[in-house]
């Protein structure tokens, strides 16, 4: 199905008296005067102005009253989170030796490091979800790793070495976690392009001192290994001490308080709306978030392509030294010489390529992720040639111009992830790039080259690094054509969640449920477009329209069993949009599906105390709803010993409304009740409805019969092809031949008249 052509906006009403007598407010025309004011701001405010005009580096600093301490800090600390990896790699043979271990024992060691890394970056980027912790956990995991250092030194076993390898890893998972999401909340968007590619080049700087530092302790000094652990340990202690001073600045502070600000003042509104929703509302969990991350076109793509770049350049350092020994004959002091040489040229190409990449995100980001495309291809073709290159000479060139240019490319996708969604999931989103990039693509890439290695040789190793480069540049020229969208998507969100923080602060009441702009998908299939859906505490509305009009996928977005591409779900004024079906069956918000709603393989009872336990609830509580349903449904009662299976059509249906009985939810969705049972039965089960409205239940229900629907709502809602064509009086559908010329409907309008 695709989108109809003529998208036009609907007017739709805005407020509707509820049964209190007061006016609830709807999000949709209230914010899109706002959306559009504030738009443009908010793309500024996310670093994207529409031009290249960029400002030196030090005018800006000043500018924003902010130094580059958290800068240096990070760096520093991301330069001596190698001192043990690297120092381990070179001493590797004397410290096996030293241990009594094997090679492979050895190998074990680091390969358990290596996961530690890998499995905690996820809990990492949980702990600092919320509260300003980034800078205090960047610190503490500095010491912790300074310690790991320093105490590698005493060990006289290889349980210790692996306790001490292990520990590294786990504080190690910061870095990559914590540091990038945390730059850029301390720097305002002009500059944050120019801060990742400083950030970068601390990390290429430290790949070429702290080999430098090995060398000059064991070469010269002529300290033993654990000599050195010691050395290097005490120098990362001092240098975290320098770092301690950092502070966390807290989620947005430069984007979404300035957008916050913005609709403030567009709305007449200078001072800060009362924070009483930030405790109040429901907060995402780790694994909602991280779900709501894997939904965004941009974030799945660059996700995609971490994937790719990882399948082939970890597993191409290792192939490299074996290349660099088989082919040239280049020993130990040869290779850390070249691979010097290739570190000056990155971190020089990224002084270079700093203020360009801050021109093109400023101009467009689509165009930094199109150039990321072809810096890529031109990486990938360099590397290929220096494994192909008869001269040394050459090869030496083309694997630098291939480290430089690469180099580049990851600040530049850091910044096309990071920056395109809500500050908060920023950790989250690291740690998927960091999963994606070293779980998936190195582990993967081990496989596939050691296979390609041993089969086809080096000519195979060049095919393959071609192959990746032409997937990474497809998947980065998707991303190219999504960025602009989410980056707006993420600039309306924080406008809508700032309005309505004003319009509770004002006294406003909201709707009980607020669907605004909901876009849906099943794969490549678009099933709802631009939807709009309240419903008032208390108050009963139709869902009408044909087969496949998008009627049950709405109740499914609503209740929390599909997720939309785009568009928000409010409930009782918080967003609840990505929200877990368990979690918004907690909050009040219950689904009847149509059909069998009911578990077969159990009795009717515990049919009703699952219900029951579904949230945290008192047995108590549970029976009264139970007898409560009872006295409602006395035919349930006579058979509260039966299993479900054995039920009739209508019973199970009965069965399947008594949730709202024993759960007493405060939205009741209920999917088709009139499905296939008979008339009798209907009624009975209408007045079922009624009774839980009555009692303060809002429902929604759906309805292909319009008969059925009038009989007990006075509003309604028409859906067809995806969309809502109809919303007001229920009457006045009967009215609209042109929305009830459906088969199913076909005299509906004529049976109306002549009552």
């Amino acid at each position: 199905m695709t989108a109809p052509t003529d998208r036009t906006r609907r007017t739709r009403r805005t407020r509707r008296t509820g049964p209190t007598g007061r006016e609830a407010v709807a999000t949709a025309d209230v914010l899109a005067d706002t959306t559009e004011r504030v738009r443009a701001a908010g793309r500024e405010a996310m670093g994207v102005a529409g031009d290249t005009q960029t400002q030196p580096l030090r005018r800006l600093l000043a500018e924003a009253n902010v130094g580059v301490y958290p800068l240096a800090a990070l760096g520093v600390l991301v330069m001596i989170d190698q001192f043990q990896g690297v120092a381990f790699g070179i001493l590797g043979p004397e410290i096996a030796r030293s241990l009594g271990l094997s090679k492979v024992a050895l190998a074990g060691i680091v390969s358990l490091k290596t996961l530690a890394i890998t499995v905690f970056t996820l809990p990492m980027a949980a702990l600092v979800q919320r509260g300003r912790r980034r800078a205090r956990t960047s610190i503490v995991t500095g010491f912790a790793w300074s310690i790991a250092t320093l105490f590698t030194g005493f060990v006289i076993g290889p349980a210790g070495l692996l306790v001490l390898l292990v520990l590294d890893g786990v504080s190690t998972a910061s870095v990559a976690t914590v540091h990038q999401p945390l730059l850029l909340d301390c720097y305002p968007p002009p500059l944050r392009v120019r801060v990742l590619f400083a950030y970068r080049g601390f990390d290429h700087l430290g790949n070429v001192l702290t080999p430098l530092l090995v060398a000059v302790l064991a070469g010269l000094v002529g300290f033993s290994w654990r000599g050195v652990f010691l050395a290097m340990g005490i120098t990362s202690l001092f240098a975290t001490v320098a770092a301690v001073k950092l502070r966390d600045p807290g989620f947005g502070r430069w984007d979404a308080d300035v957008i916050r600000a913005r609709v403030r003042d567009e709305r007449g509104e200078p001072d800060p709306p009362v924070e009483a929703g930030d405790d109040a509302g429901p907060k995402y969990t780790f694994f909602e978030v991280t779900r709501r991350l894997l939904l965004i076109p941009t974030v799945r793509r660059v996700l995609a392509a971490n994937a790719v770049l990882g399948l082939t350049q970890i597993p191409l350092a290792t192939f490299l030294v074996f290349f660099l020994e088989e082919r040239w004959g280049m020993g130990p002091g040869a290779r850390s010489v070249l691979f010097a040489f290739i570190e000056v040229a990155a971190i020089t190409a990224l002084f270079i390529f700093a203020p360009r990449g801050e021109a093109l995100y400023r101009s467009d980001p689509a165009k930094l992720v199109r150039t990321s495309v072809w810096v890529f291809l031109a990486a990938t073709t360099a590397v290929a040639a220096a494994f192909a290159s008869p001269v040394f000479a050459v090869m030496a060139v083309c694997l630098a111009v291939s480290a430089s240019l690469l180099a580049g490319l990851t600040p530049a996708l850091a910044m096309a992830l990071l920056n395109t969604i809500p500050a908060p999931m920023r950790p989250q989103a690291a740690a998927l790039a960091g999963l994606s990039f070293a779980a998936v693509g190195g582990t993967g890439g081990l496989v596939l080259l050691g296979g390609v290695d041993s089969r086809y040789g080096t000519t195979g190793i060049v095919v393959a690094i071609a192959l990746s480069g032409v997937v990474v540049s497809r998947v980065l020229y998707g991303a190219a054509r999504t960025i602009r969208a989410d980056l707006d998507r993420t600039v309306e969100e924080i406008i809508e969640e700032e309005a309505v923080r004003e319009l509770v602060a004002s006294g406003q009441r909201l709707p009980l449920l607020d669907c605004r702009r909901i876009d849906f998908s099943y794969g490549q299939l678009q099933v709802l477009f631009d939807v709009d859906f309240t419903v008032d505490e208390g108050e009963m509305v139709a869902l009408l329209g044909t087969n496949g009009a998008g009627k049950s996928t709405l109740l499914r977005v609503i209740s929390g069993l599909g997720f939309p591409s785009s568009g928000t779900v409010r409930y009782r004024g918080n967003d609840v949009t990505y929200l877990d079906g368990q979690r918004r069956v907690g909050l009040g918000i219950v689904q009847v599906p149509g059909g069998r709603a009911v578990f077969d393989s159990l009795s009717v009872i515990d049919n009703l105390r699952l219900f029951g336990y579904a949230t945290p609830r008192s047995s108590g509580q549970v029976e009264r709803g139970i007898e409560r349903c009872f006295e409602v449904f006395p035919r349930l009662a006579e058979r509260k010993d039966n299993l479900a299976s054995r039920l009739s059509g209508g019973e199970q249906q009965m069965l399947g409304l008594s949730q709202a009985f024993v759960l007493q939810p405060s939205l009741l969705l209920i999917d088709e009740l009139s499905l296939g049972l008979a008339p009798k039965v209907v009624g009975e089960l209408l007045e079922m409805v009624r009774q839980i409205n009555k009692a303060g239940t809002a429902v929604v229900l759906v309805e292909q019969s319009l008969n059925v629907a009038l009989s007990l709502v006075d509003h309604a809602y028409f859906m067809e092809k995806g969309e809502i064509r109809f919303d007001g009086r229920a009457d006045e559908l009967a009215q609209r031949p042109d929305l009830l010329r459906s088969v199913f409907l076909e005299g509906a309008a004529k049976v109306l008249e002549a009552q």
